[in-house]
Formats: C-alpha cells, structure tokens, sequence
C-alpha cells in the first residue's frame, strides 16, 4: 500500500499527554517515510472534554448548547497545533487545521449535529505540497457559520468523512485497545480480539454500549464501504477489520456481547388504549430531539395500559420535562423512571441462518438468577434490559454460553 492515502485517528487517551503526542508522531512520520499521504484526526487530550463540562458545571446546570459547542471545541484545536508541533520538530512538514478550517458542514443541531458535507479543497491542497494534514475531530460548522460538535465520539465520524470525501485507501482508528473484541476485556478476562467484524455486527456492538467507535461513524463507513482498521496506538500488531459481511462469517453464531449501563427506562401507567395514542407520545418525544431506543406496550386492561420504553440516561432529565407535559395531554395516570437498569446484548450475523439463539440467551441469564425487564430483538442482535448491578455478571455468563472464550 505504499503511496496510499491514509487517514488516521487519534482518540482522546492515544494524545493524552507530551509523550503519547510525540509517541503518536513518530508513528506518522514511518507512515510518510513509507512514501503514504497521511491526513490526521485528532480528539482532545485524555479527559479535557469532560473537564471542559465539568467547568461549565460549575457556572450553571442548563448552559446553552450553542455555548457549550464553542467550550469544547476548543479540545480539539489544543491537541492538533500540538501534534503539528511534534512532527515540526521531528522534521515532517505538517499543518493543523480546525473542521471548520477544512469545510465540515453540518446541520444546526448543537453538540450532536449530522456532517452534511466535507469539502477537503484545502486538504487536498495541502497533500499536494506533501503535508501531513491534521484536523480536529469531534466538529464543523453550520450554515450560519456557527461551531458545532458531533456527540460523544465525533472524531471517528470526522475521520470517516474525511476518508470517504478523500476516497482515502484505509481508515485506522487508534485507541488504547488492540482492536475489537468479544466483550469488553475489562469485565472478560479471556475476551477475544476479533481480526475481522462485519460493518453490520460492529454497528449493533457501537450502539449497544461497546465504547471503540462511535455508532454514526459506522453507519456513514457501511453506507460508503469504507475500509476501517481498529487497533492500537501503543503496538505495531494488526487490530481488526471492519468490512462488508463475508459468507464464512455466518458460521460464527455470536461475534460479541455488549452492556449499556447509560439508559433509563421510563413506563407511562394506565394511558388510553386506543389508536393515535403511541403515535402522540412518541411524537412529542421525537421534537425534542430525544432518541427512544426499546419500546414495549403490555397487555390491555379494561381499554387502559402502560407503555414502557428506554432512552439515554443523559436525556433522562431533559425526558421529564417532556413527559409531564405529555401525561396530561394523553391523560395518562402517571409516569415512573428507573436509571438503575442496564441493557446487555449478544450480536452476530450468524444468528439469521441459526435458531435457538434466543433460548440460550435466557437460559444463561435464569442460570445466573438474573431477570430480564425487556426484550429486544433483530435479525443480528438480541438484547435484554436487566437491573445494572448485574451487566458485569450477566455478559461474563453469555460471553461463556456461547464459547466465546474459545474462538
């Protein structure tokens, strides 16, 4: 792959101080001495985003988002002139640029806008010249020439928009683990590193709480088939491959297991058990921008029910405000909330061409005396919301059950 065009990106703890930014230099400069044109993303240095929140904490507990897009956008602009440096120094002409420098534009929606398009003129002007080029992750602008940032994990989203504009031959995104795998190593001790993952696969583990790449980025990676490289930033070993699914992955009935400890549930009790009804609640709920993840509506009782479904826990106080307004508009009996729950999944291609998954599932969680709330399924993901304090317990018994230990 030599005179390929790369791109990379450096997560928050891959430049969280001097020696990772110079360590994280020295790694582009084999790169472009390969004869690669490397453009870089970079996140903010190590916590400095959530440190920027809690400053702005401090102020006030409802800061305006167009303001808290101009606070933490300034992680970003930190680590690039930083890394830019780095590379100055060790002889590799290099420029940094913020995403609006580069023409990210987005849609209007403060800290978790959509990229609607990259531009890259001044990108491709530099690679030219034989730069490096870095760009903040994790930003852009609007139509109105106002700074936005792109949620949790935007960076990765940079980076692939970058690389699908570019037409880039690879992807890599760097963090501080060797790639994807079967669990979180954290709560498995003997997860496995997958060499190869399916977009499909990757995208359900992004979204149900395993934390190497943000979910969008995948999506916009799967919708332009852009080759991605999960691996690590402290090792030269080959990570893992996200790529389109290949036949021989079938054969594998489960990839991974996932928890989500950030959701909360939230049940309207005794609503109007009649058409019109979900569609109002959830209606209301969507124009505030409020993502609704599962959605379960028990049995009738005399032309009355309880509608049960989860959202972020991070939008949990945002939902109250619009659900007390909702329960009077649907003349609902009340509404109970519950943060202490935690959502657990096992996701694999496999399981469209495998029956039985779903029995194994519930088997291993009744094995371990552990109840499930709620019940979700796809053609490629089962998930259960069960009581927080068991998440841990509970992916270690499917991690097990379905010999994940051993692949």
């Amino acid at each position: 792959m030599t005179n390929s065009l790369i791109v990379q990106k450096y997560g928050g703890s891959s430049v969280a101080n001097t020696d990772r930014i110079k360590n994280v230099a020295n790694r582009i400069a084999r790169y472009k001495k390969q004869g690669h044109k490397i453009v870089v993303v970079v996140s903010a240095l190590g916590d400095t985003t959530d440190e920027l929140l809690e400053l702005a904490g401090r102020i006030t507990d409802k800061p305006s988002n167009r303001e808290l897009d101009m606070l933490i956008s300034t992680g970003e602009q930190v680590s690039v002139a930083l890394l830019a440096m780095a590379l100055h120094k060790i002889g590799i002409d290099a420029i940094s640029f913020t995403g609006p420098q580069v023409g990210i534009i987005t849609d209007c929606s403060h800290t978790k806008a959509k990229i609607l398009k990259v531009s890259a003129d001044r990108i491709r002007g530099q690679l030219k010249k034989g730069k490096v080029v870095i760009v903040a992750g994790f930003q852009g602008m609007n139509s109105e020439q106002e700074i936005t940032t792109l949620g949790r994990g935007g960076s990765d989203l940079t980076a692939v928009a970058i690389a699908k504009t570019l037409n880039a031959d690879m992807c890599e995104i760097y963090t501080d683990v060797e790639g994807v795998y079967t669990a979180d190593p954290r709560v498995v001790k003997d997860a496995k590193k997958l060499s190869v993952i399916s977009y499909e696969e990757m995208l359900e583990l992004a979204s149900l709480g395993a934390q190497v790449m943000q979910a969008r980025s995948i999506e916009v990676a799967k919708k332009y088939s852009v080759p991605l490289h999960i691996r690590s930033s402290f090792t030269d070993k080959e990570g893992t491959i996200i790529s389109k699914e290949v036949k021989a992955m079938e054969e594998v009935l489960v990839s991974g297991v996932a928890a989500n400890k950030g959701e909360a549930k939230v049940t309207i009790c005794d609503v109007s058990d009649k058409p019109g009804i979900a569609a109002k609640i959830f209606t209301d709920i969507a124009k505030h921008d409020i993502n609704v993840d599962m959605i379960i509506q028990n049995i009738s009782r005399k032309g009355y029910t309880d509608l049960s479904f989860t959202v972020p826990a991070a939008e949990l106080n945002k939902t109250k405000d619009v659900m007390a307004k909702i329960v009077n508009a649907v003349k609902a009996k009340g509404v109970v909330y519950n943060n202490e729950i935690a959502k657990v999944s096992i996701v694999g291609v496999g399981m469209k061409t495998h029956s039985g998954v779903a029995a194994k599932m519930f088997g291993a969680l009744a094995s371990k005396k552990i109840n499930i709330d709620m019940i979700s399924t796809s053609e490629i993901k089962i998930s259960c919301v069960i009581n927080k304090k068991y998440a841990d317990k509970a992916v270690q018994a499917l991690h097990s059950a379905f010999g994940l230990n051993k692949r």
